[in-house]
């Protein structure tokens, strides 16, 4: 019973997060500091709150089914067999370090089946389930989208374990048709790449043949795998007409317009620019500008140009084109206190009817949760994976190490404590969201207080897991499982507090909306402070206003 519940509530959450949302980093363990293969996910969409989902392991007796359920209210209920032994699954990541993560894309409108049973995080968490490597995830997904049907538009998964890397891009192939073309590429180990809401895949190593006992292609080197009719299903719908060599996922099921450049491709080059030369990167900026015409795509993966932290991947993750040509802080659309963020929509007009856009950077406000997912090959499994978690703007939270060995979820990250119609201390959607809703309008006035509690905290963090490491050593596996999640618990309960100490500071800081002293959390002896506009909104005002607030 718990099972069918479980895939019931992942449907519910894919079903609440709109296309175009989320964000995805991912690093090859020679890329990164210490070994780790590293994937994110900022799980974008207005008006959801996710929590941290857990689904026990567990043996399977044989004729056993559980539950799966299509999109929208009304969608019928459909059985598929279970599988023989089922692993832990902690939000994204399963007891043998393997993650899967996502991004939606789109593309071809007509590919969508309706009539498919699985949508792309209920075929995520199955997976999760019942695979040991990134490798058996691919292919288990392969095999559950031609048996029971896949419903959902263009996709983008980033499927990793504690060795290796792959992206994999996949799409349906329409009302009627069972089944999807997919193409999945192993990401370098000493590479870094990302996917934002964009097809990226073009041309791909081919194999002569499928492989019989796995259904689909495999190259020989084993870096590239693939569905056997990606190519064929292109013609056969006349998205492409030459020759195999030339084929290219993106321009036949994903093509590229300005929208997803600016608003999408955007994100993979800032990125890109935080670890590579910026001269380099910004050679770009006329792609994403919108001009094809020299450029017409970035690279599917770069060699950083030093090793990555996982705790320059979380700040990654906190982007908003700071110090670029789409710095959105610099501008009058900043406001008087230098805003990354922006209330309106995407897209609208001027009162002159022009089309005008706003950035969409890699941290946004309506990040129902945020992840950073870390693998360790040379520990314990339960050990190595960790998910560093939180639910809101990535931007605007602390990560919080969640073990993927655990057993229990942190009562704040639980679902039933997470209403999103009903604000409660209780919640980590809510304590975060409180917090951040404050800082918003006075960006450049709060955001100090806020860099200083998540700091603390995320210093507190990685400074504890040399003595985790070390008391996990003597462990057993049943008595590294309670350690594991009694620590997550605490380490969760830690930030609540500090959140809660953090949003009395501000009310009380900045009450009025001036600025008083404050030292370590706690207000401290001195005057209060006016802080000034930004330089860019005076300089607007005046320019609308002339002389009149000019002192004679």
């Amino acid at each position: 019973m718990k099972r069918l519940v479980f895939l019931a509530l992942a449907a519910a959450l894919a079903m609440s997060v709109p296309a175009d949302a989320c964000t995805n980093l991912i690093v090859g363990k020679k890329a990164s500091v210490d070994g780790s293969v590293m994937c994110t996910y900022n799980c974008d969409g207005f008006g959801f709150a996710a929590s941290l989902s857990y689904s026990a392991p567990g043996k399977h007796a044989p004729g056993e089914m559980i539950a799966i359920r299509g999109w929208g209210p009304n969608a019928q209920v459909h059985y598929i067999p279970q599988a023989e032994y089922t692993y832990g699954v902690a939000g994204l990541m399963n007891e043998k370090q393997v993650s899967i993560v996502e991004t939606t894309w789109g593309g071809r409108k007509e590919l969508r089946n309706p009539e498919g049973w699985l949508g792309y995080f209920t075929l995520m968490q199955i997976t999760l389930q019942r695979a040991a490597s990134a490798r058996e995830a691919i292919a288990i997904m392969h095999k559950l989208v031609q048996e029971y049907g896949y419903n959902d538009t263009g996709e983008s998964f980033a499927v990793c374990d504690k060795e290796e890397a792959w992206i994999m891009e996949l799409i349906g192939k329409g009302e009627g048709r069972k089944g999807g073309v997919w193409v999945a590429l192993r990401v370098p180990d000493d590479c870094i790449t990302a996917y934002a809401n964009s097809s990226r895949i073009r041309t791909f190593p081919q194999a002569k043949k499928a492989d019989k006992k796995l259904g689909f292609c495999i190259t020989k080197d084993g870096t590239c795998m693939y569905s056997a009719d990606v190519i064929s299903f292109a013609r056969e719908m006349g998205y492409f007409d030459g020759a195999d060599k030339d084929f290219s996922f993106r321009e036949a099921y994903g093509p590229m317009d300005f929208s997803k450049i600016r608003a999408c491709e955007a994100r993979v080059w800032s990125f890109f620019r935080h670890h590579y030369d910026t001269a380099v990167m910004d050679s770009y900026l006329p792609f994403i500008n919108g001009d094809m015409s020299q450029i017409d795509a970035l690279p599917l993966w770069i060699k950083p140009d030093k090793p990555v932290s996982y705790r320059d991947i979380q700040n990654d993750m906190r982007d908003h084109y700071e110090g670029t040509a789409l710095d959105m802080t610099v501008d009058v659309s900043a406001g008087p206190w230098a805003s990354p963020y922006r209330n309106q929509p995407v897209n609208f007009e001027s009162s002159d009817g022009s089309k005008m856009f706003r950035e969409r950077p890699i941290g946004c406000q309506q990040s129902g949760m945020t992840m950073v997912c870390r693998m360790r090959s040379w520990l314990p499994d339960a050990l190595g994976g960790i998910t560093y978690f939180n639910m809101d703007d990535a931007t605007m939270v602390a990560y919080v190490p969640v073990y993927c060995g655990i057993n229990r979820v942190p009562d704040p990250f639980r679902a039933e404590n997470n209403n999103i119609s009903e604000f409660s201390t209780k919640s980590a959607f809510w304590m975060c969201n409180w917090v951040a809703n404050m800082i918003y309008p006075r960006w450049s006035a709060m955001i100090g207080d806020l860099r200083e509690a998540q700091t603390e905290l995320e210093d507190y963090f990685e400074k504890d897991q040399a003595a985790v490491e070390e008391k996990a050593a003597g462990l057993t596996a049943g008595e590294l499982t309670d350690f594991l999640t009694g620590k997550t618990i605490a380490y969760t309960e830690k930030m609540m507090k500090r959140w809660g100490k953090l949003a009395r500071l501000l009310i009380v800081k900045h009450n009025d909306q001036i600025m008083r002293p404050s030292k370590d959390g706690e207000i401290a002896p001195g005057r209060h402070t006016s802080p000034a506009y930004a330089p860019a909104f005076i300089d607007a005002v005046k320019a609308q206003t002339g002389d009149r607030y000019v002192k004679p």
